[in-house]
């Protein structure tokens, strides 16, 4: 059994929350779910499961996860930050084990989580976001989660990271309604985000080197550019320079809906809060 405490965050995802639980609950210390207070059957699962549930208001991931952190009493060396709709493959579970012991006492301090994502039934390999990396995985009380409204990530406060080798899976779509709905709530907060720091100096030392490469790109590059051609030429580059076409029609799919409706539709929704005046609320909803 490995030192660590697996945090799962959670509003209504009764079809996702067995597979991801089943992935980690026989070598893990303890799961902890933090349930916005969901509608579904999500909690009796995760209970049955074996996991402790703590109920909790959403804002934002960024200050729910923090919140976990807070107040789950954590007792663990290590802490694990899992979605419900991802599954931890047994090659990453052995990798996991290893590490956590090899790096038991040294100054490394987080591991990047590597996924590939599955889209309508596809594992994709090719184009954007095919393989999604995040540090989910680091020594208690050496990290802290970014405090914004879109793309939050864990911060260590001392030490270095190391990726994983090994991939596990990521579920981001249980149907397409689900999907473009999720779309249109990271538009708005996303949004909400951008425009939130427009004056404030973006710092990017602290992050992870995958994190902090996408950063640096986006708000040094991709913000740059017009909000008329900066979602087309996004699409173009990833989706036909880098290969993501060789998805099938899948693929399509995953890079228009991805790049092309979702960075277009960050851009109108900037473009209403300039010319109505109003503000977006803390989850994604107008003010």
């Amino acid at each position: 059994m490995t030192d660590i405490t697996v945090i799962i965050l959670t509003k209504d995802e009764e079809e996702n929350i067995e597979r991801c639980i089943n992935s980690v609950k026989e070598w893990v210390s303890r799961i902890v779910v933090i349930d916005s207070y969901s509608n579904d059957k999500t909690v009796e699962i995760a209970k049955n499961l074996g996991a402790e549930v703590i109920q909790h208001e959403f804002i934002h991931y960024g200050a729910q996860f923090q919140f976990a952190l807070d107040n789950a009493d954590i007792r663990t060396k290590w802490v694990f930050r899992l979605d419900a709709d991802e599954e931890v493959s047994e090659e990453t579970e052995k990798e996991i084990e290893d590490l956590c012991l090899i790096h038991d006492e040294t100054d490394v301090n987080g591991f990047v989580f590597r996924l590939q994502n599955v889209f309508m039934g596809r594992k994709l390999k090719h184009g954007f976001v095919h393989i999604l990396e995040k540090l989910c995985i680091f020594k208690y009380g050496k990290a802290a989660m970014e405090d914004r409204y879109f793309g939050e990530q864990i911060i260590l406060t001392e030490g270095s990271s190391i990726s994983l080798r090994s991939l596990s899976l990521h579920y981001p779509v249980r149907n397409l309604n689900f999907f473009v709905n999720k779309l249109n709530w990271y538009a708005s907060r996303e949004a909400k985000d951008f425009l939130s720091r427009l004056d404030g100096k973006q710092d990017f030392s602290t992050l992870d080197r995958p994190t902090m490469i996408r950063r640096i790109i986006k708000y040094k590059v991709y913000y740059k550019l017009s909000p008329r051609i900066r979602s087309s030429m996004m699409f173009f580059y990833y989706y036909i320079l880098k290969l993501g076409f060789l998805d099938g029609i899948e693929g399509f799919y995953w890079h228009f809906l991805q790049i092309q409706f979702l960075r277009t539709l960050v851009d109108a929704k900037m473009l209403e809060v300039k010319k109505s005046g109003k503000s977006i609320g803390e989850t994604g909803s107008w003010n």
